[in-house]
């Protein structure tokens, strides 16, 4: 098909999914569920395509993203069922209030409508952003970077057989067969088709979309997450957690890029960083992660020299950007002026500096004594995320199904006039 009849498609099947009620949604969830699980061999079969073709074209980092395995499969279809499983937020009363006239108002939750998300080299996102958007009561329009087509489109395969077997629309779920920037600007112009555009991926799609979209568009995804090691912290607790922000899936959206630690201990503690991330790495046979250090820091461990872009540099690799401050202050300042609005932590046991922290950090989250790695729908009880906003308005942080509604004001009466 192509991205016109994609875009009519799913325009025609937006009426009949927001008539479906709340147990023929789930049904359908389940069911595309086991079909997708069904399907694992095909999607697995798709999936090394990608992989091959990708060889030599992307980081091995990267790489990991994109490849799937039969664990990873099923976690897709346990997510499915974990939306299944939450409660629906179409015709979800989330205001009422009686009026002096007799009038009751109610502000009741509803569908968006048509819900395009464009996605870079994550098949996964494929699943999560159906279940969100079928459970919403919304047709979805996918479209995926051309790394992960082949795999994105077996996924989808399963998905429509499901949403078939229980006579909901199959254009409530449809992928995007056109992987050049036409298909990408035909959805930025989709004026009357798309009633919600997300961009999840790098720096480079998203400021494209702000700048070139003529539908809604909600920013998404590029993460210069932070952690402030606090002159309190415990610093043995702060090097676990240091290390599980950078080193367990570094080429996500919520991984710590910079470490910024308080002058009064960094000298015990950049040596017990690079110990972990360095050299228990290199004798492990890990890859090491890069310590790029300022001036500060480079006088007290090794490393290399942090340059002028280096923090405001979203990495997804094994590279963390360093540097020693004064304290809170300078540590909150330093993140107003790098971060991008995702996640941010603080490690202390100074009750003074956390509520200071939480308070002026403008960030999507905001954490005190734990990983950004939790920057998550599924970690958040959404069952999954469509991808995390780090703009302000309709939508902040993981983006669940009410994310994924709008309202409407129903109002009761009895004669009433004005």
């Amino acid at each position: 098909m192509t991205t016109q009849e994609i875009l009519e498609a799913a325009r025609s099947a937006k009426a009949q999914m927001a008539q479906a009620d709340t147990e023929k949604k789930n049904a359908a969830l389940h069911a595309m569920a086991d079909w997708l699980v069904s399907e694992t061999n095909a999607i697995l079969i798709a999936n090394e395509a990608d992989l091959k073709a990708a060889e030599g074209t992307i980081s091995e980092v990267m790489q990991d993203r994109l490849r799937l395995t039969k664990e990873r499969i099923a976690d897709m279809a346990e997510g499915i069922r974990q939306v299944a499983a939450l409660p629906d937020p179409v015709g979800k009363i989330r205001y009422s209030h009686s009026r002096p006239n007799g009038l009751k108002i109610d502000r009741v939750g509803c569908p968006l409508g048509v819900v395009a998300i464009i996605y870079e080299s994550r098949p996964n996102v494929t699943s999560d952003a159906a279940a969100l958007a079928i459970k919403s009561g919304n047709a979805c329009i996918l479209r995926c970077g051309k790394e992960a087509w082949r795999s994105s489109a077996a996924i989808v395969h399963a998905l429509k057989q499901g949403l078939a077997s229980k006579k909901l629309p199959m254009e409530a779920v449809s992928l995007i067969e056109d992987t050049t920037h036409d298909s990408a600007n035909a959805l930025m112009t989709a004026v009357g088709y798309v009633d919600l555009l997300i961009p999840r991926g790098g720096a480079g799609l998203i400021a494209a979309c702000v700048q070139n979209a003529k539908v809604p568009c909600i920013q998404t995804g590029t993460g210069i997450c932070h952690i402030y090691v606090d002159n309190s912290a415990d610093l043995s607790r702060a090097v676990d957690i240091v290390e599980n922000a950078k080193t367990s899936r570094p080429s996500v959206c919520n991984a710590m890029e910079v470490c910024l630690v308080a002058e009064d201990v960094a000298e015990t503690f950049l040596p017990m960083l690079k110990e972990r991330l360095v050299d228990a790495r290199i004798a492990a046979g890990k890859q090491p992660v890069e310590l790029r250090l300022d001036a500060r820091a480079a006088q007290i461990i090794e490393g290399t020299e942090a340059g002028e872009k280096d923090f405001d540099t979203e990495f997804l690799d094994y590279i963390l950007a360093v540097k020693v401050v004064s304290g809170v202050d300078e540590a909150i300042a330093h993140i107003g002026a790098h971060s991008t609005g995702h996640s941010e932590s603080i490690l202390t046991n100074n009750e003074e500096h956390a509520e200071k922290f939480t308070r002026m950090v403008d960030s999507a989250a905001v954490y005190v004594n734990a990983s950004t790695r939790f920057t998550d729908g599924g970690e958040f009880g959404l069952g999954c995320e469509m991808g995390i906003s780090t703009q302000k308005l309709h939508a902040r942080g993981p983006m669940g199904l009410d994310e994924l509604c709008s309202y409407k004001y129903v109002i009761h009466g009895d004669g009433q006039i004005r």
